[in-house]
């Protein structure tokens, strides 16, 4: 197999599995809650919630006018999208942290997009409560992705070789 078929091997794998657990989880949701609904899963500290986000991440622009916002949180994923996949077919072989990172971004940002074609804003759930900074928004497997993604690019930038 060559080195390019790996490539899309990889990230076609990572895709399926991260935006099928993301649709999937939310799915669930949908059927079974009802908006605002909280089923507290570890007192204190963890709760299932659903949540419509129809703003980005924090609810960023969630105020902001539907004439503007549904265009916005429309096109910015796709070209978001567009640009990860061209970066992640010029990553090298070698670039595993790398392929890693673009493939869990770029899934996260496909099953929220998915949300917002299909819904019109983006379901929100996983609802943590930390004592020191109270309460932490919901958030979705796709958001965890991402995060996660950003992450593993943050860790490589830290421990990447100066030139």
């Amino acid at each position: 197999m060559t080195p390019a078929l790996k490539k899309i091997r990889f990230l076609s794998i990572v895709f399926v599995v991260c935006v099928f657990l993301d649709q999937w989880t939310k799915e669930l949701v949908l059927r079974n809650f009802y908006l605002g609904e909280t089923v507290q899963i570890i007192s204190g500290f963890f709760s299932l919630t659903y949540v419509r986000n129809k703003g980005a991440a924090f609810g960023f622009l969630h105020s902001a006018p539907e004439s503007f916002r549904a265009p916005f949180f429309l096109a910015v994923p796709v070209i978001a999208i567009f640009v990860l996949g061209y970066l992640f077919y010029q990553l090298k072989p070698h670039e595993k942290l790398s392929a890693w990172s673009l493939s869990l971004i770029l899934s996260g940002a496909a099953g929220n997009l998915i949300d917002r074609v299909r819904l019109g804003y983006v379901v929100d759930f996983l609802d943590f409560y930390l004592p020191a900074w109270g309460h932490w928004p919901a958030f979705n497997i796709a958001d965890s992705a991402i995060v996660l993604g950003v992450s593993f690019l943050f860790v490589q930038s830290l421990f990447a070789k100066k030139s």
